[in-house]
């Protein structure tokens, strides 16, 4: 028997199913820390933007500065202009603490937030692991194999890009919330018995089309987060701005956030930062594709999709570049990509039929 045919470890798949439940009971865990975290940080901050957008509109009605020199000549100086809205669509206010709101106990239960998170990712990379070494080859030849990689590879990313002591603690909650919903729908709807890949896939290009497609896929996942995050903040400061009062909750919260314009901004960078391995993964499925099937572009849902998506990032990244697009209308359309992304994933693999169906289910 050779080891592409060699049957699956049933103990070590066993193992990997252990592990896997066990990162998402740690993840729960990570959640209500979160839950916390936001609970108990300090609820008073609400006055920074506020402050921000109120002192700079006085700023800029106040009236001219009249300044009497030498000789009795008088001299007019305007006040410096602030500005509150730029063109593009954002206002200039600082950003929020993060999450927390800087207080003690809030800061507290956000560290132990942080280091459940890294708990469980180290517990699900293990059973990521474990699922590979059962059938010796890659863990992702089906939709539950490439679910648990996927959200393994999302909170890595995170976890590397608070280690780089970037302000991004903020996407602690959202990211533990939908990596559980990730991961409850792999081991509900999507899990498959760990066995051996279709002929198809007997590849190297396995370890690097599939490795690729999972990483962009979730560095997308965190620039959608940001996407959606800025569209709340601004709705905020809009709100503000206009005189308005937003209520308790919606202040407590969103007062913690990075400003509109940095969400802004760290969704375009992560989203363009990416964007160049989204293209080697198209131009690597093609080369594959004209190994395995010998053709390199057959027009197949997978392949449509690919480009589909491809295209929409590209629009997003033109339209930023080019037309100085920020703010909601860039949102909406990073948003539109990665909904492309998803349905490629979901609705694509499950839904559509094609050389692609690898599903599993």
């Amino acid at each position: 028997m050779t080891p592409l045919a060699a049957a699956a470890n049933e103990n070590l798949a066993e193992i990997s199913n252990y592990l896997i439940y066990s990162s998402m009971a740690v993840y729960t865990l990570a959640f209500f820390a979160h839950i916390a975290e936001w609970t108990f940080g300090s609820r008073s901050k609400v006055a920074r933007t506020a402050a921000a957008l109120t002192g700079a509109k006085e700023a800029a009605a106040a009236p001219a500065v009249q300044v009497r020199g030498k000789g009795g000549a008088t001299a007019v100086l305007d006040r410096p202009k602030v500005t509150t809205r730029s063109g593009a669509g954002t206002r200039d206010v600082p950003d929020g603490p993060g999450a927390a709101g800087g207080t003690v106990q809030g800061d507290l239960y956000g560290r132990i937030a942080v280091s459940l998170t890294a708990l469980a990712f180290l517990v699900e990379a293990a059973g990521v692991v474990t699922r590979a070494m059962s059938v010796e080859r890659a863990p992702w030849g089906n939709m539950y194999e490439f679910s648990i990689t996927f959200s393994t590879v999302a909170v890595g990313t995170y976890l590397v890009l608070l280690a780089l002591k970037k302000n991004v603690r903020w996407l602690g909650l959202i990211l533990v919330t939908t990596v559980l919903l990730d991961l409850g729908i792999a081991v509900t709807w999507l899990y498959t018995d760990s066995d051996q890949l279709v002929p198809a896939l007997h590849s190297y290009w396995l370890w690097i089309h599939v490795s690729t497609a999972i990483f962009c896929g979730a560095v997308f996942y965190l620039g959608a987060a940001g996407a959606v995050l800025y569209l709340f903040r601004d709705a905020y400061e809009g709100k503000l701005a206009g005189g308005g009062k937003p209520g308790r909750i919606a202040s407590s919260v969103l007062e913690r956030l990075p400003s509109a314009a940095s969400l802004d901004k760290f969704s375009y960078r992560i989203n363009a930062a990416v964007f160049p391995l989204w293209t080697f993964t198209i131009i690597a499925g093609a080369i594959w594709a004209g190994d395995a099937w010998g053709r390199y572009w057959g027009w197949d849902p997978k392949e449509v999709w690919s480009f589909v998506t491809w295209v929409a990032y590209a629009c997003y990244l033109h339209a930023r570049a080019t037309a100085g697009w920020k703010g909601r209308k860039a949102a909406y359309l990073a948003l539109f990509a990665f909904a492309c992304w998803i349905w490629n994933y979901y609705g694509v693999n499950i839904l559509l039929s094609g050389k692609h169906s690898y599903a599993g289910v």
